[in-house]
């Protein structure tokens, strides 16, 4: 795996340990704590857009953390899943795929444009 696509796991990992976290914390050591992983997942997230598109890197990491925080509500706070849920988690991750699918497409074609004009 690409060194920038780990850095993207890591920020998308730290991501939805914080948002537990924010529905955890109660002390101001465990507050700490959250802000301690909040300032080391903003470390890993520029350092995976200084190798990716930034639109791709921050598609997959609102992405991710927002259908994690949607299933950790529900298996973690006891929230409510219902139809509509479900069909707007799974837009989100078919818009996060097809923007990935597109970035790549484009990178192709530049580079087929760049042996064109070498």
């Amino acid at each position: 795996m690409n060194k920038a696509w780990f850095y993207v796991v890591l920020t998308c990992l730290f991501e939805l340990i914080w948002v537990y976290g924010f529905n955890t914390a109660e002390t101001w050591w465990e507050w700490g704590i959250v802000i301690g992983i909040i300032l080391i997942d903003f470390h890993y997230l520029p350092k995976a857009c200084a190798s990716l598109p930034t639109g791709t890197v921050y598609a997959v990491f609102s992405g991710v953390g927002t259908v994690g925080t949607a299933l950790m509500d529900v298996f973690l706070f006891g929230g409510s899943f219902n139809t509509g849920m479900f069909l707007f988690v799974a837009l989100i991750v078919i818009g996060v795929i097809g923007l990935n699918l597109a970035d790549n497409k484009a990178k192709v074609e530049e580079k087929e444009t760049a042996k064109g004009a070498a």
